[in-house]
């Protein structure tokens, strides 16, 4: 059954094949969505341009951190009268050198800059976009157990993940007067080439897969699937919520 037939999704973050929100546009398009997709720059550009081509989509760029290109895609938008019914917000980017070693040794600017593009850019895009969003349109953003856990490492993207999920609940409530629905979902850690900027990611896939309660690590599929369940009408009573797709790992205390 095709879930999201007649709904225009807004796809953020592509970088390449085997990133989550490749395989959440993916699926948006099997269950009938029309995809707006955005690209930061040049480095991701074919590749977004390539997934458009082959699935009927459209594709435009968009960079989070700067308002003028905020509001160029709304006109995008507003210049082909699409509404917008999904907006999927998988933006998050810390220096690699803040990815490593001590949280307290974050620099000053090393901290504003991944709380702007990992936090700051959803409710940007949730500012631009409130005049060009359907009536009861969904609006996710990817998170990640870092943010309510000391997870090593993952230092200043821990807290810019706080951040996002605390940025959801106000967003929900802002926005819910309009009927729209602002979620998040916490993925287990995922082979991504953002994920693997991570010092010591290998390791933490092999403690979750091992002390899960499903014995697994989540792969981008599973998170798609849950995706396309928030941007249904399925989950249309679902708002400010954090929905973990993480093989149950959250759950665990001592293992």
């Amino acid at each position: 059954m095709a879930l999201l037939s007649g709904k225009t999704a807004l796809v953020s973050g592509i970088a390449n094949r085997w990133s989550i929100a490749y395989a959440i546009a993916r699926a948006f398009h099997a269950h009938g969505a029309q995809l707006v997709l955005t690209y930061e720059g040049e480095r991701t550009k074919d590749e977004v341009e390539k997934m458009a081509s082959e699935t009927g989509g459209v594709a435009t760029m968009c960079d989070v951190a700067k308002d003028d290109s905020l509001a160029a895609l709304r006109r995008f938008l507003e210049e082909r009268g699409a509404k917008v019914d999904a907006l999927v917000h998988s933006i998050a980017f810390a220096r690699k050198e803040e990815l490593a070693g001590k949280f307290y040794a974050t620099s000053r600017d090393g901290f504003a800059l991944a709380l702007d593009v990992s936090a700051y850019s959803l409710v940007a895009l949730c500012r631009e976009l409130a005049p060009v969003f359907g009536p009861r349109a969904s609006v996710m953003a990817m998170t990640y157990l870092g943010s309510v856990r000391a997870v090593p490492s993952y230092n200043v993207m821990g807290v810019a993940k706080a951040a996002l999920e605390a940025s959801v609940r106000y967003l929900a409530v802002d926005l819910g007067e309009s009927g729209i629905r602002v979620n998040a979902i916490s993925a287990g850690p995922i082979k991504t080439a953002s994920a693997r900027a991570v010092s010591g990611f290998t390791s933490i896939l092999g403690d979750v897969a091992a002390k899960s309660p499903l014995r697994r690590n989540a792969v981008a599929d599973d998170v798609a699937n849950a995706a396309v369940f928030l941007a249904s009408d399925l989950s249309a009573a679902i708002t400010g919520h954090v929905l973990y797709v993480d093989a149950g790992y959250n759950i665990v205390g001592i293992a």
